[in-house]
This record gives C-alpha cells, sequence and structure tokens, in this order.
C-alpha cells in the first residue's frame, strides 16, 4: 500500500522501514546530546515497547489462530488472520506510527507500524523474521513548512524452526504493504532490528517536532540515535530539533556530523545551510547551497510551489504544466493530484479534472482529506451534468 507519508524550514528524513541488543553509544555520539536543555518526557519513551505484545494480542492468537497452526503453514495463518480475511479489518494511517501493541490496538497504523505489528506476531509464533529495505523512491509530503520523506520496508518470514541462513531457505514468504506489481524486480536490503527500531524511534520524534512538542521530540531522536548510531536521519532529526529550540550551535555540531557519515544526504545540507545561516556564517551556507544545487537541482515541491504561485496568478495552463511535472515524479501524491484536478477544472476540462480528483481520492490516507477530496469530486460531476 503507497501512501504520501510524512521542515520548521527544514527537512526530515524519516524512512518507515530488524536481533535485539542496543549498540553501544559511540563516544563521539554521547557529546552531541543535550539533556540540561530539556525537561523529562512526557511519556515512556523505550525500544523495549516496539515488538511488545499486549495480553489482547496473547488472546488474538490463541483464540484465531491455535487450531490453524496445527494444520497450516503458520505463516499463511498469520496473515489471512491479519490481513487477507481481515479479521482485524486494519485500516492504513499514514499520519502515526505505532509500536506493535498500539497498531492492535487502533487496527491501524502507517507501513512501519504494520511491519512491526507482523513481525511481533510472527516471532511469538517462532517465525524467523527477516526486514528489509526496499529501493522505491521516497515517497514525499509536506505540513505546513515541514517536509517528511518515507521510505519503504517489508517483511520476510522463513518456516517454522528453521535453522538455516534466510538465502539458503526454500520457501520464504514476503510480506509487503505495496500492490505486488509495485515491487517486483524492486532490489532490497536487509536491515538489522536495531535500524528498524530506530526508525521506530526517529518517526515518532518527527511526528512530535510536527505537532510542535520539541521536548518530547528531542527525547525519542536521542533514544533513536542511541539505539542505531548508523541512522543518519536520527542525526538529521536532532539537528532540527536544536534549531528550532533556539540551539543553532547544537544544531551546527550534530549536523556536521551527519554530513561527514554520509556526505551526499540532502536533507542534511538543507538544514546545515539554515543552521549557518542564523549563526552569521554566510559564506560556508552559500557554499553549500552551491553543492545543494549540484546534488539536488530541482528538490521535492519545487515546481508544485512553482505551480501554486501560477495558480494565484490565474495562469492555470502554466499551473497545469507545474503540477503534470510533479505529478510524473510522485505519481502516489495526493496532493499533486488535487491541484492538477483544480488546474484542469479552472481550464474548463471537466474529464481530466475528475479523472485526477479520482486519483487524489485514491491516493489519500486519512480521513479529512478523503471527505474533501469527496466533496470536491461530486462537485465536479454536478458541473459536467450543467
Amino acid at each position: 500500500m503507497r501512501s504520501p507519508a510524512v521542515s520548521l524550514l527544514a527537512l526530515l528524513c524519516a524512512l518507515l522501514l530488524a536481533a535485539c541488543a542496543t549498540s553501544p553509544i559511540a563516544p563521539r555520539t554521547e557529546a552531541l546530546f543535550n539533556d540540561h536543555l530539556f525537561v523529562a518526557p512526557s511519556e515512556r519513551i523505550s525500544a523495549d515497547d516496539v515488538f511488545a505484545l499486549s495480553d489482547d494480542m496473547h488472546r488474538f492468537l490463541k483464540d484465531r489462530l491455535a487450531g490453524q497452526l496445527q494444520s497450516s503453514d503458520s505463516r499463511a495463518a498469520l496473515i489471512d488472520a491479519i490481513y487477507v480475511k481481515g479479521q482485524l479489518k486494519l485500516e492504513y494511517d499514514s499520519t502515526t506510527t505505532r509500536n506493535a501493541a498500539q497498531a492492535f490496538a487502533a487496527r491501524s497504523g502507517n507501513c512501519l507500524s504494520l511491519v512491526i505489528m507482523t513481525a511481533a506476531f510472527a516471532r511469538a509464533l517462532g517465525l524467523p523474521v527477516q526486514f528489509q529495505h526496499v529501493y522505491v523512491e521516497d515517497t514525499v509530503s509536506r505540513r505546513d513548512d515541514m517536509l517528511f520523506f518515507i521510505g519503504h520496508v517489508n517483511l520476510t518470514l522463513a518456516p517454522r524452526h528453521s535453522i538455516l541462513k534466510f538465502r539458503d531457505v526454500p520457501n520464504l514468504m514476503t510480506v509487503d504493504f505495496l500492490p505486488p506489481e509495485e515491487t517486483q524486480g524492486l532490489r532490497v536490503r536487509v536491515v538489522e532490528e536495531r535500524t528498524i527500531v530506530a526508525m521506530y524511534l526517529n518517526n515518532r520524534a518527527a511526528e512530535a517536532l510536527a505537532r510542535g512538542d520539541l521536548n518530547d521530540a528531542y527525547w525519542w531522536a536521542r533514544a533513536a540515535v542511541g539505539h542505531d548510531p548508523e541512522l543518519v536521519s536520527a542525526y538529521n532529526t536532532l539537528g532540527v530539533i536544536y534549531r528550532s529550540h533556539g540551539n543553532p550551535v547544537e544544531a551546527e555540531k550534530i549536523l556536521a556530523y551527519a554530513l561527514e557519515r554520509d556526505p551526499k544526504n540532502t536533507r542534511v545540507v538543507a538544514n546545515l545551510i539554515r543552521v549557518m545561516n542564523d549563526l552569521g556564517q554566510v559564506a560556508n551556507a552559500q557554499a553549500l547551497t552551491r553543492r545543494l544545487e549540484v546534488l539536488e537541482p530541482n528538490p521535492p515541491y519545487s515546481y508544485f510551489d512553482l505551480g501554486l504561485q501560477a495558480m494565484r496568478d490565474r495562469d492555470y495552463t502554466t499551473a497545469r504544466d507545474l503540477f503534470a511535472r510533479e505529478v510524473a515524479r510522485a505519481p502516489f501524491d495526493h496532493e499533486f493530484h488535487f491541484w492538477l484536478a483544480s488546474a484542469y477544472a479552472s481550464l474548463g476540462d471537466v474529464e481530466q479534472a475528475r479523472r485526477q480528483m479520482l486519483l487524489a481520492l485514491a491516493y489519500t490516507s486519512t480521513r479529512r482529506d478523503h471527505d474533501l477530496y469527496a466533496a470536491k469530486l461530486d462537485r465536479i460531476k454536478a458541473s459536467k451534468l450543467n
């Protein structure tokens, strides 16, 4: 299932993407934390909660799966119970990252949440689990002036009690929340559980930041860095939090460290440019800007923003062409289809407007946007009849 995912003038890389041991924090990494700037978090923040099964989840396994496991492949029985037969009546929610127990209780979650919940059930059944990063183009969405870059992960299940390495096990079963035609032939990279956990923690940090809770955002991001010091996106998130909190010196330190780890990371470069401007380091900011223009000459939303300006100028033909370019590189973004529909409607092309609004409706993953697009579609249909 593909969905638009989720910078206070910032760019956040929150990959939805699992061995359980926490990686030790490198001495240099520890120096990047500044706990004294923040008060205690308002909620429990623990990696131990990510895959933990609730009492309700244990009851589900006992009541819904116990009988089936004696006569069938436990992997197929699990997937049938969760997804195919719809016993849980799950709803995709791109806006919220939940741990296994929360996703089960809410019967909803984003891609990462559903992967985590499935893995938690699988391990309770004794099924070996392998997590994989799928090389698809990141989904990008924007909330206010904050950009979110969302990647994609899936998981592969081996038969019960398999003792061989995954690559040597026949009859593997991959669980993916994108349609098979979208992932067929794509490259994947195995990722460790600690990375999955860190990405969960990083997502929670980004979500707290998006709602303005800088204090909890700091502790979630700190936990992400601590759990997997190799996850550059967590350093990036922490840098954005420092800047938003009014700590540009601390932000520059951690973003510079992240850039050393990943010199071509455009999100880190963009955020470091802003911090250097905050600190009055104009020459350094200009040099990084030139570097960013080479790395990313047409950043996400560039055509879209120009299209919005064209709509304000009532230049609907230009707006249509610009929105179409953004749709071409992000075909699953509901907002781009919505505005392309609006441009077509302004040009009097009702049929194309209807088609694009149907696509916006199909790709949205929130109830609010769904209702908005449905109302707009009704208006387009009404105008076609008149």
